[in-house]
């Protein structure tokens, strides 16, 4: 039985959404929105979006997501060291979402948790044809359960994982691993390299929008997301629905990715080039 989790604050809904599924947390706070026996580690522009791991508890799960969604922050090779080192200290088992690795263009930032020493001790890392492809209906990806993962007893972490697998799930279909197949072959490499540099070039545009009105922006380098720090006081929801309603764009309020994302928007580079230029616009002429 698990008995806590942590994971970035903020940070994609579906690591709170499952655990709760699961039946691993405890009642949610009224008053914080936080869930019992989840830990949301603080991951805002105070501390360049990475939690100060000197001050968490011991945990049986750490999420973490590098790219993050929804910051756009990529953490270093020093940061995830000492993340490593912190789950391999505490007996803690990482699981390292890493669906927007191909994003990345800085150099030196790492693209897979197991370019980490000692990560296959502790690691299990996920990965998505959803960005890499454009595949979110078609829906594949894939899990890396190292060998030298093993629970307190010795005992693989791979067999029980295989266990669940097997039984929950037949697997994708034919075409569908037929169609991503053909995302790797040379050709289709190519394919995604120019899909990512498009939509890197429309986080780009956006970004720059918004640093022209006159907000502090983060993200947008290495992650399709960027994240739009609002003036002091000012609600994500409220800021949303202004937005909407005088500019007709859709932006995502912080506060839906946890606590930590209040206070900030999260824009989306995935939308065709004339959609964002058009967004760009409007932003512009309602907020300058």
């Amino acid at each position: 039985m698990i008995t806590l989790v942590l994971r970035q604050d903020p940070s994609y809904p579906v690591y709170v959404d499952t655990s709760v599924m699961m039946g691993q947390t405890g009642n949610i706070n009224p008053d914080t929105k936080q869930y019992d026996k989840i830990v949301y580690m603080p991951c805002t522009d105070e501390n360049d979006f990475f939690p100060d791991l000197d001050n968490i508890p011991k945990a049986d799960i750490v999420y973490f997501c590098s790219p993050n969604n929804p910051t756009g922050a990529a953490a270093t090779k020093e940061q995830l060291e000492k993340l490593v080192a912190k789950c391999k200290e505490q007996g803690s088992i990482l699981v390292f979402d890493a669906a927007y690795a191909p994003f990345i263009r800085s150099e030196g930032v790492p693209k897979s948790i197991f370019e980490i020493e000692g990560a296959r001790e502790v690691a299990i890392e996920v990965n998505s044809f959803s960005k890499y492809a454009g595949f979110t209906g078609v829906r594949l990806g894939w899990t890396i359960v190292p060998d030298e993962l093993t629970f307190s007893d010795g005992t693989p972490v791979r067999d029980d994982f295989n266990r669940i697998m097997t039984t929950a799930f037949n697997g994708a279909s034919n075409i569908v691993q037929g169609g991503g197949m053909a995302c790797l072959d040379d050709e289709g490499l190519a394919e995604i390299n120019t899909l990512i540099d498009y939509y890197l070039g429309n986080a780009k545009l956006l970004k720059d929008a918004m640093e022209s009105i006159g907000y502090k922006v983060y993200g947008g380098t290495d992650a399709p997301y960027v994240f739009v720090k609002l003036p002091e006081g000012k609600s994500s929801w409220d800021t949303f629905s202004e937005i909407l309603e005088k500019a007709q764009v859709v932006t995502i309020p912080g506060a839906g990715f946890g606590p930590g994302g209040e206070g900030y928007l999260r824009l989306s580079a995935f939308a065709p080039r004339d959609t964002v230029i058009e967004a760009c616009e409007r932003l512009k002429k309602v907020f300058s």
